[in-house]
């Protein structure tokens, strides 16, 4: 991360930490759309990304006294949204089970070509086979690719080795390989 980005990052703490307004706004406008796209690599444009990311919120404001080192502020941020994300999964899995309804995939893929703001084709299509991806090869891809984060950071994200993540990235890229070539032997 560049120094400027990370002295920013620490002036914004500091800034939330004091209970000054501005710099939980600041905070929430410079950190609101990288966590709101993690978010929805994780639970897709459900409708719910939003209110996952308002409890995000909830969680950061409550607990920013409590950040050690304001140079994590990134890993931080990060960390909880995963965790509030992964609660909600559990708790969508906990109640599908109980509707024993399975999840209208149509109209979830139609939603998530509707909320695709991207113009590129290439874009686009590379969006729609992240989706295809299991969660775990998804976040990887999502966190160090698309929020260019280094290894070191998405394992202390996610909580595993930077060992594993090599691993996950590696199949991950392979595996978005295999469908992207599935999908253009389709056209």
């Amino acid at each position: 991360m560049p120094d400027r980005q990370s002295i920013l990052n620490e002036l914004m703490v500091v800034r939330c930490r004091r209970g000054d307004e501005a710099g939980f706004r600041q905070l929430v406008e410079h950190w609101e759309q990288p966590l709101i796209y993690y978010i929805r690599r994780l639970l897709g444009t459900g409708g719910v990304e939003w209110d996952v990311l308002q409890e995000v919120w909830l969680h950061v404001f409550r607990g920013i006294s409590s950040l050690r080192d304001p140079k994590s502020l990134p890993v931080w941020l990060y960390r909880i949204a995963r965790r509030t994300a992964m609660r909600h999964l559990r708790q969508q899995y906990s109640d599908a089970a109980l509707d024993a309804s399975p999840p209208d995939l149509d109209a979830m893929e139609a939603d998530l070509d509707q909320r695709l703001c991207f113009s590129p084709e290439d874009a686009a299509e590379v969006h729609r086979a992240l989706g295809r991806l299991s969660l775990p090869f998804r976040e990887v891809l999502t966190l160090h690719f698309l929020e260019e984060m280094p290894v070191a950071q998405v394992a202390k994200v996610i909580g595993i080795p930077p060992g594993t993540v090599k691993s996950r990235l590696y199949h991950a890229k392979r595996a978005l390989r295999e469908v992207l070539n599935q999908n253009s032997a389709r056209l």
